[in-house]
């Protein structure tokens, strides 16, 4: 049995690099079902004013209490909205939409912006919560069916909060912050970007591409060989270059590239995925989470410059393909985030 099960992986593992079907979307959204309303174990980055604000994680966030920690909780939302829309005949899809409306109904949110709007609270989850939200949003707004459409009119005021705050925070930040983990400057940025575009919010638009030219426009020699850190989940080089892939020209980009990191450039680049020693770790895990960041970004490099970079797809696939298996390994410490960070790099490879 065990190895027909090991055969069974590798065989779906190799599938998936390939398309998506219905039975992997089904496996990937059982997932964050798993975790969605599951209140415990929680990691809770709560700042205390006094006793009085000591509560469960439920009562504290009734929206995103579940799958851990608030920023899991919300792109495990956003992974079951884009699966329900990729697959209409999803494994218990009304299930499914059950638990997102009871999750996003109008007073549960109301709920998380009377907790973000606290003095004290005002930088919880900068920026990496933020950006899911805002990606959310975005599935929501984009998805014609009447359930996500109240959904989305729920989550609303909570996205116009943060929408805000990124645009009062960003001229205050002096210095990008280039880790490879929650306070990523670039990875914060992109995720945003993209919903500001969707939905057509001019500020925000401005706001980011204003601060990312600012703090990124000079940057050059991105040093490839210091990645990854120990429990990176985000490439550092590369949630740059996607950043800066959205907001310059062409032209002007593909220059900036060739002085950040000219090694892309090079057919016969190889660079290794990161290697996870324990995948019960919470921490040490991360490192398949940064080797999604760099397939999706490697992907969206690939079809947007096929000429000068499309050799990077098959580096893509094989930082995909590393990975995949321990999303379903059985592990809460990766089952509890992975799916969506596989789900994102697949989308960007379509």
């Amino acid at each position: 049995m065990k190895i027909f099960s090991v055969i069974l992986l590798l065989t779906t593992t190799l599938a998936f690099s390939q398309q998506l079907t219905q039975k992997q979307a089904n496996d990937l959204a059982a997932l964050p079902m798993k975790c969605l309303q599951q209140e415990y174990p929680n990691k809770l980055s709560q700042l205390l004013a006094d006793s009085t604000e000591i509560a469960g994680p439920k009562k504290l966030h009734p929206a995103f209490y579940g799958c851990f920690d608030w920023h899991s909780s919300v792109h495990g939302h956003w992974s079951l909205v884009y699966l329900l829309k990729k697959f209409p005949n999803l494994n218990n899809r009304q299930e499914i939409i059950n638990k997102l409306k009871v999750n996003l109904s109008k007073q549960n949110v109301l709920t998380e912006v009377a907790y973000l709007n606290k003095k004290h609270e005002k930088s919880y989850e900068r920026t990496y919560g933020w950006a899911w939200l805002l990606k959310l949003q975005q599935e929501l707004d984009t998805y014609n069916e009447p359930f996500a459409k109240e959904l989305a009119a729920n989550l609303q005021p909570l996205t116009t909060l943060l929408a805000e705050r990124y645009i009062e925070f960003l001229p205050k930040l002096n210095y990008a912050l280039r880790n490879g983990t929650h306070t990523n400057t670039a990875f914060g940025l992109n995720l945003a970007l993209d919903y500001a575009v969707h939905a057509k919010n001019i500020a925000l638009q401005n706001s980011i591409r204003e601060n990312a030219l600012r703090l990124f426009k000079n940057d050059m020699g991105c040093p490839f060989s210091w990645e990854p850190s120990g429990t990176d989940f985000l490439s550092p080089c590369m949630e740059e270059i996607g950043t800066m892939q959205r907001i310059m020209p062409e032209e002007d980009f593909l220059k900036w590239l060739r002085d950040f990191s000219p090694q892309l450039f090079d057919k016969n680049f190889a660079w290794e995925p990161g290697k996870v020693s324990d995948r019960t770790d919470g921490h040490l895990i991360h490192l398949d989470g940064l080797n999604f960041s760099r397939a999706w970004n490697f992907y969206a490099l690939a079809k947007q410059y096929p000429k000068q970079l499309g050799h990077l797809k098959v580096l893509a696939d094989k930082h995909l393909v590393y990975s995949l298996p321990s999303i379903t390994d059985g592990n809460y410490e990766g089952e509890h985030w992975l799916a969506s960070f596989a789900l994102y790099a697949f989308e960007q490879k379509l």
